[in-house]
């Protein structure tokens, strides 16, 4: 794994941290692939039970490396189109697919500590988490327009369910600076901290899920993603298949055990 992505596990968390704080967590390469490759790692392993995806620095992640786009520009138009049409934006399905997937879909909470600016996929990988802790200081813009660019990493379809589709278009189709208190009001931020606390918070609430009832969480999250674009009726046939593997789980006659007996339930996940 690159040194521009730390990986480590404590407690039953995985914690990622994007390290370029030089370059504002841009994504270059070889982060993209540390960063996928992380994710997918936490994703499958059992002894995970909560991910918390944060950056170094003045920045969550600004999205795409821009110098190294050039490079793969003037590659693709250069010794007669050696690099191929489109080779550029291959890096879309290669690697922010693949990330945005790992993060929205694992059967695992994911918890997005946005210790300062979010752009781009930078602002598309923090929406595919959770929840999301904010630090004061930070901010948000979709940025894709402003050089010629459709969205990417999932940002059409997680900012209108985070905002509404009309504020969502709106910061779409004319990208724009949104601080941390209004991300806070239109639903991108869940909870904003002042930036020093941003750290402990995001890891409190990480653990917090860590430490709850793995298989339930799992649950909720399937069924909400499902319930997006099912019917009604579908979506409470999926929720009650998953209330039968819920109720089976060590973890719920644990607690229903603790409830009777006025006890605090303790999850391990199972």
């Amino acid at each position: 794994m690159a040194d521009t992505v730390q990986y480590a596990v404590t407690d039953s968390l995985a914690v990622v941290t994007l390290n370029r704080p030089d370059a504002m967590n841009a994504l270059d390469t070889a982060t993209k692939e540390a960063l996928r490759d992380a994710l997918t790692e936490a994703g499958g392993d059992g002894g995970v039970r909560a991910v918390l995806l944060t950056g170094t620095g003045r920045a969550f992640c600004v999205g795409q490396d821009l110098k190294e786009h050039v490079r793969s520009l003037a590659a693709e138009d250069g010794a007669g189109g050696a690099a191929g049409p489109g080779s550029a934006m291959r890096t879309v399905a290669d690697h922010y697919n693949p990330i945005t997937l790992a993060i929205a879909s694992m059967p695992k909470p994911v918890v997005a500590g946005v210790n300062g600016v979010a752009t781009g996929a930078g602002l598309g990988f923090a929406l595919a988490a959770d929840y999301r802790v904010v630090a004061e200081s930070a901010s948000f813009n979709t940025a894709f327009a402003a050089i010629g660019l459709g969205a990417d990493s999932g940002l059409s379809w997680s900012l209108p369910r985070a905002v509404g589709p009309a504020r969502a278009a709106e910061l779409l189709l004319m990208p724009r600076r949104v601080d941390a208190a209004e991300a806070e009001r239109l639903g991108i931020a869940q909870r904003v901290v002042p930036d020093g606390e941003l750290p402990a918070v995001a890891r409190e609430v990480a653990l917090a899920f860590a430490a709850g009832p793995t298989v339930a969480y799992a649950a909720i999250k399937r069924a909400m993603a499902f319930g997006g674009s099912h019917s009604l009726a579908e979506t409470v046939e999926l929720e009650a298949a998953l209330q039968r593997e819920a109720g089976a789980s060590a973890d719920h006659r644990a607690a229903v055990a603790s409830f009777v007996a006025k006890e605090r339930p303790v999850f391990e996940g199972r």
